[in-house]
C-alpha cells in the first residue's frame, strides 16, 4: 500500500489571521492585568518593572497552555471559541500558580483568581468572536 490516510490533521502554519489573533490575545491579557494593577494603586509609568512582573505570569501561562492546546494551529470554527475558553481557564490557573510562587511578588488572595479568570475570559471570547465576525465579512 503506497497511500497514506491522514485523519484529524492540523494546519502547522501560522497565517496572518492567527498571528493577529495571537497578538490581540496577548494585548487583552496584558491590558486587563495592567488595568487591574492600576485599579489597585499601581503605576505602569512610574514602576514599569513592577507592572511587567504583574503581567508576566499570565502571559507565560497563556503562551504555554495555548501552545500545548494548539490554540493557533487548529482549524477555525466553533471549536476555536471553546478551545480558547478552556485554554484561558487553564492558563489563568498556571499564571496564578506562577504568581503565587516565590519567583514573583504578589499573590493569589481571594477573590483575585475568580476576577482574573472571569474578566479575561469574557474579554478574550468577545475579542475572538468579534474578530471572527470581521474576518468572515471581509472574505
Amino acid at each position: 500500500m503506497d497511500t497514506a490516510v491522514q485523519a484529524g490533521s492540523r494546519e502547522n502554519t501560522l497565517d496572518r489571521k492567527r498571528v493577529i489573533a495571537g497578538v490581540g490575545d496577548l494585548v487583552i491579557i496584558t491590558g486587563l492585568v495592567l488595568l487591574g494593577n492600576v485599579e489597585h494603586g499601581g503605576n505602569p509609568i512610574a514602576e514599569p518593572l513592577a507592572s511587567l512582573t504583574t503581567a508576566v505570569p499570565f502571559v507565560i501561562g497563556w503562551l504555554a497552555v495555548a501552545a500545548l492546546a494548539g490554540v493557533y494551529t487548529r482549524p477555525d470554527g466553533i471549536d476555536d471559541t471553546r478551545l480558547t475558553a478552556v485554554a484561558w481557564i487553564a492558563a489563568a490557573n498556571v499564571g496564578l500558580m506562577i504568581r503565587g510562587s516565590p519567583l514573583f511578588e504578589g499573590g493569589t488572595t481571594w477573590p483575585f483568581p475568580i476576577v482574573i479568570t472571569g474578566t479575561v475570559l469574557v474579554a478574550l471570547l468577545g475579542w475572538r468572536l468579534g474578530y471572527a465576525l470581521f474576518v468572515s465579512r471581509t472574505r
